[in-house]
């Protein structure tokens, strides 16, 4: 049994207080993907169950017994590796498989039957789907990575808008920054990179991350030239570098954690 601890914010704003609550006695599978096992829009949560394929959906609030109902969504034929909710809207919910395919589901409000089919798929993709991210500022377009290739799709058209420079290796984390004008990725090659998917395919800049090629992660700060990556170094130990993109050759500052398990 999981214990999940969802956080709520009304607005964006930071001045307002934010809302907790502990959600019991769920059952959440381990999925061996580079994706979420868990997102939250402001009215759905949605999670990876021990079901292949399924994904846990439950409103965000309810009253009693209602609180802790969890409806289960047949996704995917195999293994859901990452899952995403549109910032444009709260019942649009993204996911990615095992089984090479993207598909977008319109869900329900609560206390209605779930969907048993998509949207959208998009694909089949040559390699399983290891990472989807919905794009923040533009309704509609999202990212996925499928082995070494990273694409932008249009969800409205069902196409491809760019496929990104091919990398060296299995791309681990796809990022869009706060204001959707780059894309950063994390490679199992340990290399980060930055596109400008609307200037051209290939990277404007690279460099060298994290010294071993285990679960490396990538995440923009609240400005496009800071991100923030996760890695292991030669020891095993868990790392945390800041890098500013003006200066990419080097990271800022540098953190190391512990020793990674396994």
């Amino acid at each position: 049994m999981n214990r999940f601890k969802v956080s709520k914010f009304r607005h964006m704003e930071a001045r307002l207080p934010r809302r907790e609550a502990w959600i019991n006695d769920i059952r959440a599978g381990t999925t061996p993907s580079c994706g979420n096992q868990i997102k939250s829009s402001c009215t759905l949560i949605a999670f990876n169950s021990d079901r292949p394929g399924m994904l846990g959906i439950m409103a965000l609030e309810g009253q009693g017994e209602d609180k802790r109902h969890v409806a289960y969504l047949g996704c995917h034929s195999d293994l859901v590796t990452d899952l995403d909710f549109s910032p444009f809207d709260d019942f649009l919910l993204g996911t990615g498989s095992a089984d090479r395919t993207v598909k977008l589901w319109r869900l329900p409000g609560p206390g209605q039957a779930l969907p048993s089919v998509p949207g959208v798929v998009l694909g089949p993709e040559a390699l399983p789907v290891e990472v989807l991210q919905f794009h923040p500022t533009t309704d509609g377009v999202l990212a996925s990575s499928a082995g070494r290739a990273v694409k932008v799709w249009d969800a409205a058209k069902q196409q491809s808008l760019t496929e990104l420079e091919a990398h060296g290796d299995l791309v681990q984390s796809v990022v869009w920054s706060r204001d959707g004008a780059l894309v950063g990725t994390a490679c199992k090659d340990k290399q980060l990179r930055i596109f400008d998917p609307r200037a051209k395919p290939e990277a404007s800049q690279s460099t060298k991350a994290h010294e071993n090629s285990r679960d490396s992660r990538l995440a923009w700060t609240g400005t496009q030239e800071h991100l923030v990556s996760t890695g292991l170094n030669q020891m095993r130990e868990q790392e945390v570098k800041l890098w500013d993109t003006r200066f990419f050759s080097s990271a800022l500052a540098s953190l190391t954690l512990d020793t990674s398990p396994g």
